[in-house]
């Protein structure tokens, strides 16, 4: 069975270190090494998606992640309120801010929007090598 964790806001109170928290936890359930860089780059994934929810979104939202049955595979899903879908901008290192979803890019295998009714989901793929026996 795939290993979940699920969380939901309002507006305010959300911490991206709780976040991180719950990204080292789950995948240290599915064996993976908190140190190691698979867990730091996915700790990183949600950070930025999360923090892009919580800046560009009024009103609640939410996150689910799923770790595959083979721990191979992160599944995170960032749910706001905002029907605006993510703004992939093209690099200028000159720029303060608005590089964190390029790094998502860079780092996920694949990632794309979903149009709900009261909002959008982003979604990121992020293939964990499989953890050592």
């Amino acid at each position: 069975m795939p290993l979940r964790y699920n969380a939901a806001w309002n507006t305010a109170g959300t911490s991206i270190a709780e976040v991180r928290a719950a990204v080292r936890t789950l995948l240290a359930q599915a064996g993976h090494d908190p140190g190691h860089r698979p867990s730091q780059d996915a700790q990183l994934i949600v950070s930025e998606l999360v923090t892009n929810a919580l800046r560009h979104a009024p009103g609640p939202g939410g996150l689910a992640l799923e770790v595959a049955p083979d721990a191979a595979l992160l599944r995170v899903t960032v749910s706001d309120s905002s029907p605006r879908p993510p703004e992939l901008r093209a690099h200028d290192a000159h720029r303060v801010g608005g590089h964190g979803l390029c790094l998502v890019a860079q780092l996920c295998d694949r990632w794309h929007t979903i149009a709900r009714e009261t909002g959008k989901q982003v979604v990121a793929h992020f293939h964990l090598r499989k953890p050592a026996d």
